[in-house]
């Protein structure tokens, strides 16, 4: 069975809405544990912020289409999120751990949003471009900022642990 550009499209603005549950779920975990780290809990809520607003962007284009989000998939990933954020708990590098996982998180949903604008466009559904863009925007912003805190969160990681302080989060 086929299917059009539409329905393909929106099966990837579910896809993409559950992935930012997914993605809310993971850095909430993570911001109520972050003791020592101050610059990534920081970045973590106000992508926390950006991440609702993606959201509501997203229901604005599938209501636009008179469709909504999966409540499946919604669950599913949202479960999948608090379980990742869990994983990394019991590390002694916690801290570090995370800081890999969010750096390859938000390059996943760079690659998300970047074909679910080209969906759009293939579908001739593009007027949720500017709200998909400025979502990929945050998402390549959030990275950097990930990505830029690799270096100071590392080192004050190794400092903390060479002085004999807890340094997992």
């Amino acid at each position: 069975m086929s299917m059009d550009t539409r329905d393909i499209y929106v099966g990837a603005l579910r896809n993409t809405h559950a992935l930012e549950l997914q993605a809310l779920q993971i850095m909430e975990r993570q911001v109520e544990r972050l003791e020592r780290y101050p610059e990534m809990a920081d970045a973590l809520r106000k992508h926390i912020d950006e991440t609702h607003a993606q959201r509501q962007r997203l229901d604005e284009a599938l209501h636009s289409l008179n469709e909504t989000h999966s409540v499946i998939k919604e669950g599913f990933l949202g479960f999948v999120g608090n379980m990742m954020a869990l994983g990394h708990a019991p590390a002694q590098d916690e801290i570090l751990k995370n800081t890999y996982a969010n750096h390859a998180f938000e390059n996943f949903e760079i690659a998300a949003y970047e074909s679910l604008i080209e969906i759009g466009a293939a579908a001739g559904l593009s007027s949720h471009g500017a709200g998909l863009r400025q979502s990929l925007e945050e998402e390549k912003a959030m990275a950097r900022r990930v990505h830029d805190l690799i270096g100071p969160t590392t080192r004050r990681y190794v400092e903390l642990t060479t002085s004999g302080a807890k340094a997992d989060r």
